[in-house]
C-alpha cells in the first residue's frame, strides 16, 4: 500500500444510526474529499446532518455516496442524501435491480435476529428507490484519490451478491456488513466479538473477501453494525466461517 504523510490525515467518523451503535454510517474524510459510506434506515438525514455539522462540514462536501448493498437499514435514506447533497451514488451492478425496488431481495438468516426480522417485515421494509450514478462491475475496483480520499472500493461478495466494501491507504478497512460485533450488533458488552450479520448469502465467499483483506495488511475494520475489530478478531471469525 502507498504510505505517505496524506494517509494519515484520513479520518474515519462513525455515525450511530441506532442506539450504541447497532447500525453505523460512515463519513470518510480525506485530505481532499469527504465522503459517506451508506445512509442508514429511511428517515436517518437528520443525524447525518449532525455528524457533518460536528466536523465542520454540510452536504455539498460530500464529494461520493458509497452504498455497501441494497438491504433497507443500509441504503433507505441515500435517495434523500443524494438530492441533499448533489453527490453521485457509487454501488455494484449485482445489487442494481434492488436499489430501484424492481425486484424483493432475498433474505438468508444466519439465526434468532434475522428470523426476527423477517417475520416482523423490517427487513423487508420498503425505501425510496434510487439508480445509482456509478455502477462497479464484476470485480473492478474504483478509485477514490479523484475525489480526495487515499484508497479504492472493491467488490467484496458474500453478504449480497454486490457488496462493497473501502480499502484505505491508511491500513484501514470499512467492510458493511462482511462481519459485525458485540452483543445485539453492537450493544453494551464484547464490543470487540465478532458475529454474523442477521442476513448472510455466502459465509465461505466471506470468510475468503476477509481473508484477503487481512493478507494484504488491514489492520482495522469498520462495521456497518457494532464496534471496529482489529486484524486478530477478524481472523477469527474467518476460522468460524470456514467451520460453517
Amino acid at each position: 500500500m502507498r504510505k505517505g504523510d496524506s494517509v494519515n490525515h484520513t479520518h474515519i467518523v462513525r455515525i450511530p444510526i441506532l442506539p450504541m451503535h447497532m447500525l453505523n454510517a460512515h463519513l470518510i474524510i480525506g485530505p481532499d474529499g469527504c465522503l459517506l459510506m451508506d445512509s442508514g434506515i429511511p428517515g436517518s438525514e437528520n443525524k447525518i446532518a449532525a455528524a457533518l455539522s460536528k466536523v465542520n462540514r454540510g452536504w455539498k462536501d460530500i464529494k461520493l455516496i458509497i452504498s455497501t448493498h441494497a438491504h433497507m437499514d443500509h441504503a433507505g435514506s441515500t435517495a434523500m442524501i443524494r438530492e441533499l447533497s448533489d453527490a453521485p451514488i457509487v454501488a455494484h451492478q449485482d445489487d442494481a435491480m434492488y436499489y430501484n425496488q424492481e425486484e424483493q431481495m432475498t433474505y438468508c438468516p444466519t439465526g434468532i435476529a434475522g428470523r426476527y426480522l423477517l417475520k416482523r417485515g423490517i427487513a423487508l421494509r420498503p425505501y425510496v428507490g434510487f439508480i445509482p450514478d456509478k455502477l462497479i462491475s464484476n470485480d473492478q475496483s474504483f478509485d477514490l484519490h479523484p475525489y480526495g480520499v487515499p484508497g479504492k472500493i472493491r467488490h467484496t461478495p458474500g453478504h449480497t451478491a454486490g457488496s462493497l466494501s473501502v480499502e484505505l491507504d491508511s491500513s484501514e478497512a470499512l467492510v458493511g456488513d462482511l462481519v459485525a460485533s458485540g452483543i445485539l450488533m453492537g450493544g453494551i458488552c464484547r464490543k470487540n466479538r465478532p458475529i454474523r450479520p442477521p442476513f448472510e448469502d455466502n459465509p465461505q465467499q466471506v470468510a475468503y473477501e476477509l481473508q484477503q483483506m487481512v493478507d494484504a495488511g488491514y489492520e482495522t475494520f469498520y462495521l456497518g453494525h457494532g464496534w471496529p475489530l482489529g486484524r486478530d478478531a477478524v481472523l477469527q471469525h474467518i476460522q468460524k466461517l470456514r467451520r460453517l
